[in-house]
């Protein structure tokens, strides 16, 4: 899966990178979403993830996007002037499926700069 921040804005740095990270991974324990491997680059997130057959892909990425900015939002208060209603992310995302190259596009998250 690949998303980016509304205006590909470079939030993703810094304090609110571990703030980001801790974020996405509470949100995908909460629904059982394994992830494999991830990394946040300045303005986009890549992340191989494994989502349970019982929940649709649209679905996940639709609550892992409105709840995240949810809860950054009450972290980063400051963060409500730059994004207007709260809307963190950007319109859209990227996911493709993988099976045999699991590792590696795993390599690709990981290598990433």
């Amino acid at each position: 899966m690949v998303f980016t921040p509304k205006y590909r804005r470079k939030v993703i740095y810094n304090q609110r990178r571990k703030d980001i990270g801790e974020i996405l991974r509470t949100l995908c324990r909460y629904k059982g979403v394994e992830i494999i491997e991830g990394h946040l680059m300045s303005d986009h997130v890549h992340m191989l993830v494994m989502i349970p057959p019982k929940l649709s892909v649209s679905s996940f990425m639709g609550y892992l996007k409105g709840k995240f900015a949810l809860m950054i939002f009450d972290r980063h208060a400051n963060l409500k002037y730059k994004y207007g209603n709260r809307h963190f992310w950007a319109e859209g995302y990227y996911v493709s499926t993988v099976g045999l190259n699991d590792q590696t596009v795993a390599k690709y998250i990981r290598e990433q700069e």
